[in-house]
């Protein structure tokens, strides 16, 4: 692509809600905080005139042009899960358009009409909730575009709107064998009222919604002419590198650059507050001049423990009760009447989110105003955070969001890390060219943030009969929402919900239960990783639940049915996944399977893993089977890929990754240390969907949790023994 049209791209005048200009329809349309509200009361009209009442603040999902193109405004980032897919496919549903129409653009930051409603006033993309808070929104988008071209047909062909049907992008009126294409009636359509209320199809209609779509973004990814923040390219335009502090808590003493600015390309090196920034006209220039610093830090208040250290204070502090997080019956009763007491620690490591495309950002002071180009996940709390950062008010920091290459929840920093930094290398340069901050494999690994470690401590009472009278969980990690936005929301009476979500609200039927949590202050920056607190809450507890049924004698997915009979979308997963896993039937010598079930982000997923153990005392995890229950299946081949891929991150932090510190340095900089999931180690994997006529729920991340208890499981099946210690070696003990 010719650089003068990146740069227009890159520079797109995003729709302006309630306008028309000459080219067709744009639909504004307004909803309120709930899913479930009907359109704003009182009559509107889809014009340039309405566009300046105040009281019309319209959220615009939908533009239909005079091409015939249908172009939806997707409020969430397409980072690889598939949301300019899913969002698009609910559109194109009520609309009824041809799927060939359908063209994506990436909303701007504005909380106002493109909130995310499960967060409130707040724009981002997180919490599996794409899809889930956009299925009745952008229904009742399509809906009313495709009212609104029925009003127009019926008035220009005089014919009463029921004679007029919709079929793939072709407006119909059959008895006198009329039709017009939607771009036909743009113009025409951009006058009607927004109707007060639409009717929305019945899930036996659907063309789209449940069936196979090809993927909106797969084309341009696959020929090279998608926008990701590398392909940005301005001219005059720097790039920036950064160097950090080596601990966490250092910060800069000095630093000489005469040798760096001694390397062709260098514009310049001064220091931020995240510590030392590089101007160079490239990449490489920027790289090797900050490779030619010569840096002193001040580690006087810097972190100076390993991960043992931090591990051995956790279970010191695992030795007294912590913050209560949930409690029914009476457990300390029950533990004295027990026939047996089971009991079991957990430990899990740091983990590094190790995106494909390391953070970056492209950034550009004005006189009064700021614009950025990059993969935001999470629009309002940059804008802010960037505001806050260069003294300007909110609306005047413009975020123009580009595809990203995963993230897995680094990109929903909460303090806007690298984009707060890219701001800060600008205000220092006192430059209005733009700037692209770059952060290579190594900045990302070495500098945060990560996954908390976490140590859990599990007990369990059984009677004679080997039922489970009680439960006792307690778990010690690093909040991840304490000192964050989402503090005052999400952390109650000293219970970060993330922490303890999956483990306080576990679904089997026990009659005596207790969780509490210890949060330790440690200044190792730490966030949400993909599923969040269901990735250690989902391996100890599942890995427990299997230990107890194989202490009393009992068949690990029978156990699981007797406690989930008041579950049954638990139980739904459950016995699919099972079924066709065939479970009960032998896979032949040292092999053997194991079962989760997980519910996350009210989604229900079910795994069962496959594992040869070998001779050598390596193994292998064979094959894996899914059975997930999330509503509406949207698109089925997305629900599969995202089951797939959810659960090999999943598998990577089973069998490899892991963060360590030693003496306070990370040891880990780039996947020779901090290992991936490889192609070789990728089982088969067998994904079933439950049909269901709930509404959809998250797909992003349900798949992560299950796989390690389930690998594990199947592990303690072949040789008895159950790994506590994540990640699992490479040779069993």
């Amino acid at each position: 692509m010719p650089q003068s049209e990146l740069i227009n791209l890159s520079r797109r005048n995003f729709l302006k809600a309630g306008v028309v200009s000459g080219t067709g329809l744009t639909l504004g349309i307004y909803f309120g905080s709930s899913l479930a509200e009907e359109l704003t009361s009182g009559p509107g009209h889809a014009s340039a005139e309405l566009a300046n009442q105040a009281q019309l603040e319209p959220n615009a999902f939908v533009r239909i042009g005079t091409d015939n193109s249908v172009t939806i405004i997707a409020k969430h980032i397409e980072f690889g899960q598939g949301t300019h897919t899913g969002l698009p496919t609910i559109v194109a549903e009520e609309l009824d358009a041809a799927w060939d129409q359908i063209k994506v653009e990436s909303a701007p930051a504005d909380a106002s009409r493109y909130n995310n409603l499960h967060w409130g006033p707040y724009q981002g993309t997180g919490g599996s909730s794409a899809i889930a808070n956009s299925y009745e929104q952008l229904r009742n988008a399509g809906a009313t575009a495709r009212a609104m071209l029925i009003n127009a047909a019926a008035k220009l062909w005089e014919v009463s709107p029921e004679s007029i049907l919709i079929q793939q992008g072709v407006v119909l009126h059959k008895e006198s064998n009329r039709s017009l294409k939607f771009g036909e009636l743009a113009e025409l359509a951009s006058k009607e009222k927004i109707p007060e209320k639409v009717t929305l199809k019945s899930p036996n209609d659907y063309v789209y919604i449940g069936k196979q779509a090809a993927r909106t973004d797969t084309a341009s990814k696959s020929n090279g002419t998608a926008i990701f923040t590398q392909d940005i390219q301005f001219p005059d335009m720097l790039t920036a590198v950064v160097a950090h502090p080596p601990r966490f808590g250092a910060k800069l003493k000095s630093f000489d650059a005469t040798n760096a600015k001694k390397v062709a390309g260098v514009k310049d090196i001064f220091a931020i507050p995240s510590g030392v920034a590089v101007l160079a006209k490239n990449f490489w220039s920027a790289k090797k001049a900050r490779d030619a610093l010569e840096i002193q830090w001040d580690e006087s208040n810097s972190f100076t423990k390993s991960s043992q250290d931090i591990l051995n204070e956790y279970k010191t502090l695992a030795k007294k009760p912590g913050a209560t997080a949930y409690s029914n019956g009476s457990v300390d009763e029950a533990f004295k009447q027990a026939n047996e007491t089971i009991s079991a620690s957990y430990e899990f490591p740091f983990l590094a989110h190790a995106t494909m495309e390391p953070m970056n950002c492209v950034i550009q002071l004005n006189n009064d105003s700021c614009e950025l180009w990059y993969g935001s996940q999470t629009q309002s709390g940059d804008q802010f955070a960037v505001a806050q950062t260069l003294g300007l008010a909110p609306e005047k920091v413009k975020i123009n969001t580009l595809f990203a290459g995963g993230s897995f929840g680094r990109r929903a920093n909460p303090t806007g890390d690298y984009v707060v930094e890219a701001a800060n290398i600008a205000k220092a340069s006192k430059l209005s060219t733009p700037i692209k901050l770059v952060w290579t494999r190594e900045d990302d690994t070495l500098a945060g943030y990560y996954r908390p470690l976490n140590y859990h401590e599990l007990k369990a009472a059984v009677d004679a009969t080997g039922t489970i009278t009680a439960w006792q969980h307690r778990i010690v990690g690093q909040s991840i929402l304490t000192g964050t936005a989402f503090e005052e929301m999400l952390v109650k009476d000293g219970i970060d919900s993330t922490s303890v979500e999956g483990a306080a609200n576990l679904p089997y039927s026990i009659p005596n239960m207790h969780v509490d949590l210890h949060s330790p202050t440690l200044p190792v920056p730490i966030q949400w990783w993909r599923s969040v607190g269901h990735t250690h809450t989902a391996l100890s507890t599942e890995v427990f639940l299997d230990e107890i049924a194989h202490k009393v004698g009992k068949d690990p997915v029978e156990l699981r049915r007797e406690l989930l009979k008041k579950h049954p979308r638990h139980l739904g997963v459950l016995n699919l996944a099972a079924e066709k896993a065939n479970w009960g039937s032998s896979l032949g010598k040292n092999r053997g399977r194991g079962i989760a079930v997980h519910k996350s982000f009210n989604s229900y997923v079910a795994e069962v893993a496959e594992v040869t153990v070998n001779e050598n005392r390596t193994f292998s995890v064979d094959k894996v089977t899914i059975a997930v229950d999330c509503g509406i299946a949207i698109n089925p081949d997305v629900i599969r890929a995202q089951m797939e891929g959810g659960m090999g991150y999943g598998l990577c932090a089973t069998l490899s990754s892991a963060i360590t510190l030693k003496d306070g340095y990370v040891e880990q900089s780039n996947f020779n240390g901090y290992q991936v999931l490889r192609m070789n180690q990728m089982p088969e994997v067998e994904v079933h969907i439950v049909e269901s006529n709930e509404n959809p729920t998250g797909v992003g991340e349900p798949g992560t949790p299950p796989i390690a208890p389930a690998v594990i499981n199947a592990i303690a099946a072949v040789t008895g023994k159950f790994h506590h210690t994540m990640p699992l070696p490479n040779k069993l003990a």
